[in-house]
C-alpha cells in the first residue's frame, strides 16, 4: 500500500478508504472465526457456545450444636445468623456454651 498523508486526502478520498478499510477487516474476521470454529471443532466443542452445567456439590448435613432450653424444638448448627431465641439470651447474661447439645 503506498505511504497516503491522511491531511492531504479529500473527504471523499478519506470515506473510500475508510470503506475499503471495513470490508477487508470484515473479510479477514470472518476467515479467522471459521479457523477458530474448525479448531474447537477439533478440539471436542459442537459449537463455540457450548455452556458447561454442573450438579451442585451435596453438603453434608449439619447437626444442631445448640438448643433452646425452654423449647427443645428450637436449635442452631451454628451457621449463619444467631436465631432469636439466642441473641435475646445472650443479652440476658447467659453464655453460648450454655446451649451446647451434649
Amino acid at each position: 500500500m503506498k505511504n497516503r498523508n491522511l491531511n492531504s486526502m479529500s473527504v471523499d478520498e478519506l470515506w473510500n478508504l475508510h470503506e475499503t478499510l471495513v470490508a477487508e477487516l470484515g473479510r479477514k474476521m470472518a476467515a479467522e472465526r471459521v479457523r477458530l470454529e474448525n479448531r474447537l471443532r477439533q478440539l471436542g466443542s459442537s459449537t463455540g457456545h457450548s455452556i458447561v452445567s454442573r450438579e451442585r456439590r451435596a453438603y453434608p448435613k449439619v447437626l444442631p450444636k445448640y438448643r433452646n432450653p425452654k423449647n427443645e424444638g428450637e436449635t442452631w448448627a451454628g451457621r449463619g445468623k444467631q436465631p432469636r431465641w439466642l441473641t435475646a439470651q445472650l443479652r440476658s447474661g447467659r453464655k453460648l456454651n450454655d446451649f451446647l447439645i451434649r
